[in-house]
């Protein structure tokens, strides 16, 4: 959520142009496309091609099982386009001077459904065909018609692309399609303090979307934000990001299980992580409604004890949440909470923290209204001086949790504290590098 450098000069000039600039081109201009004869709404991308401009209102852009093809610039789904990737695909983003990413425009969809052995993949390199090991594209963008609460006329960070709506006329149920076993490796990059890609970025999806079985791998900014809306998320991993593993603000009210963040580096490094969770209600009006306010179960969030990233769970700016079945390690401030309302939602119990274990680490609060002793009343099941150990860098769990499945379907029974249990099979496969 917060600028972690200006790596990219050449990138930020080249995207804010692009701002105000959109890449002209439609998908049946001549970037790589054939329709190869058939269905006259659906063009074939052709294997070893490169996207790049738009898939116009009305057409399915299709790339077939097993392609591989390049992204060269913004690709952008318009208002009543798809873009279909199948099985097996890879699409590496060529690092240049311009800024790669996808994006799909409110009323646009994404139906990119991998499997366990046979993910998506998206990855970069450079021209001269060497693979990044470090940032260098930037990523996926989706903006649905659900709510937020910054008001009308909101435009996303990349791409300048409305999204979300005002609360009388938001379609929280709005399907922007779906994602599904999916690598995404060395996304992000900022632009400047305002304009940033992540892993992901979700600008007021909603529920009638789709979203399993994500990786972001080695992101140079957030693996995955919420801005607004109410997209519900399952089986995501964030590996290694830069800055922070989640993020959410804006009114972001969704549901998530199964989540994981580990970060890489020793202590005292930098760029190797800020936090594993940062929320957000509304920077600019912490009071700004409708709240955040998601539900999230069975987190793992292992941090790298570094100097530069102290925090764990950071909840701040106005922001409500329920967070349950939860272990964190490897953060000095594994817990902190910040400003007025959002101590005061966890006071009076319209949020809530239960079944969290913290290993070597503090619990923080900045207002002294929601303090350390609420945070451990025996209601809720907390500890700060927790043991618990991991196979494989993050699987293990804690027995001992509650049930969120008894009330609400999305949830899957899972009566412990962690993501991934000894026995659980959703991380296995090769979609998690």
């Amino acid at each position: 959520m917060k600028l972690k450098d200006f790596r990219l000069n050449k990138w930020a000039l080249a995207a804010l142009m692009g701002m105000f600039t959109l890449a002209s081109c439609s998908s049946d201009d001549d970037n790589g496309n054939d329709n190869n004869g058939g269905d006259s709404n659906e063009i074939v991308i052709e294997n070893g091609s490169t996207l790049n401009g738009t898939v116009a209102s009305g057409k399915t852009a299709l790339i077939k099982e097993g392609y591989n093809v390049k992204l060269s610039g913004e690709y952008i789904v318009e208002d009543g386009a798809t873009l279909k990737i199948e099985p097996g695909v890879t699409i590496t983003a060529v690092r240049d001077e311009t800024p790669d990413y996808i994006l799909i425009k409110q009323g646009g969809k994404i139906d990119a459904q991998g499997t366990a052995n046979n993910p998506i993949v998206m990855t970069a390199q450079y021209t001269s065909g060497e693979v990044l090991n470090t940032v260098g594209w930037g990523g996926i963008h989706i903006c649905g018609k659900a709510h937020t609460n910054k008001g009308t006329g909101t435009k996303s960070e990349i791409g300048n692309a409305p999204y979300g709506s005002g609360e009388s006329t938001a379609n929280d149920n709005d399907n922007s399609g779906i994602l599904r076993y999916i690598r995404l490796e060395y996304t992000g990059f900022a632009l400047d303090e305002e304009h940033e890609a992540n892993g992901v970025s979700f600008y007021g999806v909603g529920s009638g979307t789709t979203v399993d079985h994500i990786q972001v791998y080695k992101g140079g900014d957030d693996g995955f934000e919420f801005f607004g809306g109410s997209v519900n998320v399952k089986y995501l991993v964030a590996t290694d990001c830069e800055d922070d593993s989640f993020d959410w603000t804006e009114g972001w009210n969704g549901k998530a299980q199964f989540l994981v963040a580990t970060q890489a580096g020793t202590t005292g490094a930098k760029d190797n992580g800020d936090c594993l969770i940062e929320a957000d209600n509304n920077g600019d009006n912490n009071t700004a409604t409708p709240y955040a306010h998601p539900i999230l179960s069975n987190l793992t969030l292992i941090g790298n004890n570094s100097e530069n990233g102290t925090r764990g769970i950071r909840l701040r700016a106005g922001t409500e949440a329920e967070i349950y079945n939860t272990l964190v390690t490897g953060k000095p401030k594994a817990v902190t909470v910040e400003t007025q309302h959002t101590e005061e939602a966890l006071s009076n119990a319209t949020s809530k923290l239960e079944y969290i274990t913290v290993k070597n680490g503090a619990f923080d609060s900045k207002e002294g209204v929601y303090t350390q002793d609420k945070f451990l009343a025996t209601a809720n099941n907390n500890t700060l001086d927790g043991t618990f150990s991991f196979s494989n860098t993050f699987v293990g769990t804690i027995d001992g949790g509650k049930d969120l499945s008894t009330s609400d379907s999305f949830f899957t029974k899972a009566i412990y504290r962690g993501a991934v249990g000894t026995n659980d099979t959703w991380t296995s496969g090769t979609w998690i590098k």
